[in-house]
């Protein structure tokens, strides 16, 4: 068995509980998911299996969407609902939709992020999350962030007994964003404390809410042995990529994994990454030689039957 499962990871269970329930399921070992939701957080979680862990990398890499909500008022040690707060503003006059909007538009393009003390980011060989509940303090290494689009998707809404402003967002962002430092850092453009008060991926790795499946509609398509519904081949991963299909004389040669010069395939310069087909399925991924001008070498070999 080998190809990704767009799986619809819900609340209260860790991307590593879908991997171990998945393993169980499939009764393979070789599983592996694409990126880490948070428990509280549902959402969009392609895993790979098979040979299809091999292109993980590119799963990662791709861009992703999330549907969320800010609250201003109190920020929180995890910077989402479940942690402890840290801080509170009481909101006393009620931002309107045009600051709100202004502060939303100023973090497109690329940002800088000091990531959460409750996150997986490694200082020291350590993971933040291990100094939080030690109660040790760490500096925090800054991380660059793309951001292409950042949306409020409802009008704010103000609740004056507890001083609390609240909207609904959509974010199209890169690989490695905190959603919830975006949320916190709304915040701090408005010169108030905020936190993540809800969050669902709905993009992640090309695949979208609607072709996911559940745990237990995985494990009864398994029953019914009908995994070819669940299961996408390992090429949806390198949609975003150059094609190029291979005829018979040069997939003798690129199964080898040979380095290659950049005239072997029709080109006069390579300057992204190419997938190579062969019978419309992927062989592998050659990009630009690091040290020998001219040439290409493979990144990733997929098959070489």
């Amino acid at each position: 068995m080998e190809g990704i499962i767009p799986v619809w990871k819900p609340r209260g269970m860790t991307s590593h509980d879908c991997v171990f329930k998945l393993r169980k399921i499939l009764k393979t070992k070789k599983v592996g998911h694409s990126g880490t939701l948070d428990p509280d957080v549902d959402g969009v979680l392609p895993i790979c299996v098979g040979k299809g862990t091999k292109v993980i990398e590119y799963i990662q890499d791709s861009n992703k969407v999330y549907m969320g909500e800010v609250t201003l008022g109190f920020s929180t040690e995890t910077e989402d609902a479940s942690g402890e707060i840290v801080e509170i503003t009481p909101i006393k006059k009620e931002f309107n939709m045009a600051e709100i909007d202004q502060a939303m538009s100023e973090f497109l393009g690329e940002i800088t992020q000091i990531p959460p003390m409750y996150s997986a980011v490694k200082v020291n060989g350590r993971r933040l999350y291990e100094y939080a509940r030690n109660g040790e303090e760490v500096e925090r290494p800054e991380r660059k962030a793309m951001i292409y689009s950042y949306l409020r998707t409802s009008t704010p809404e103000y609740n004056p007994n507890k001083q609390q402003q609240s909207w609904r967002f959509i974010v199209d962002c890169g690989k490695g964003t905190y959603v919830r430092t975006l949320a916190v850092d709304t915040g701090k453009k408005l010169n108030v404390a905020a936190h993540m008060s809800d969050l669902t991926r709905t993009k992640s790795g090309g695949f979208s809410k609607d072709e996911c499946f559940t745990i237990e509609e995985i494990a009864l398509l398994m029953d019914l042995e009908r995994q070819e519904e669940f299961l996408y081949p390992i090429e949806r991963a390198v949609e975003s990529f150059e094609k190029l299909e291979l005829t018979d004389e040069m997939y003798q040669v690129v199964k080898n994994g040979s380095v290659l010069p950049v005239d072997f395939f029709g080109k006069n310069e390579v300057s992204e990454p190419i997938a190579l087909f062969y019978q419309e399925k992927i062989v592998s991924i050659y990009d630009v030689h690091p040290s020998r001008k001219g040439m290409l070498k493979p990144t990733k070999v997929l098959r070489n039957d």
